[in-house]
């Protein structure tokens, strides 16, 4: 048997296993703590196909972190739903999934990623930023929307609350713990809103 048909090698579906096991990878162990070998045997892929996909690891970080941005699977996610109104969008950004079972509770993957890689002009660190500057920028388009009194300080409140609820998440294991600051930005909202006659 061939090492390409015993791993999957550049088979249909490697680089989605690829991505998929680097994803199960950086939310258990950390970005910077797994290897690229690491990935490869999880994919399951050979090394050569692994850097065929991704020359490097900042590469296959980067492509994680655009697929996680394009999935609606973060705290940003929620904003652009048009099937919700822009009060109940604002509100679900303190609404984290519970992890699989098994999956510590990671917060935001854009956070992480910045921390892991603190140079502030790496390309990992400075797409983190690109996403926390869009969710800023998509609140305050939803609380100009709701008519709210000062959008965009109100905007930067509301963010500040997201993503700090899910930094606590992640360093207590609690998935939950949005309810506190979700108690907080409905009364920055109610006092946001102007009075009406």
């Amino acid at each position: 048997m061939s090492e390409t048909t015993a791993t999957g090698g550049r088979g249909r579906g490697a680089r989605e296993r690829i991505l998929a096991a680097a994803a199960r990878l950086f939310a258990t162990r950390g970005i910077n703590a797994t290897g690229m070998e690491q990935v490869a045997e999880e994919a399951p892929v050979s090394k050569r196909t692994l850097y065929a996909h991704f020359r490097t690891k900042d590469d296959l970080v980067m492509a994680h972190l655009r697929g996680l941005a394009s999935s609606g699977a973060t705290l940003e996610g929620v904003l652009t739903r048009d099937d919700l109104p822009a009060r109940e969008r604002i509100l679900g950004l303190f609404d984290l999934s519970a992890p699989p079972a098994g999956t510590p509770v990671r917060g935001c993957p854009f956070i992480d990623a910045a921390a892991e890689f603190p140079d502030p002009d790496s390309a990992v660190h400075s797409y983190a930023r690109e996403q926390k500057l869009r969710m800023v920028e998509l609140v305050t388009a939803l609380v100009t929307e709701l008519g709210c009194d000062h959008p965009a300080a109100l905007a930067e409140q509301l963010v500040t609350l997201a993503d700090g609820a899910a930094g606590r998440a992640m360093v207590l294991g609690d998935a939950d713990y949005g309810r506190h600051a979700r108690a907080a930005a409905e009364t920055l909202l109610a006092h946001a809103l102007p009075a009406r006659t």
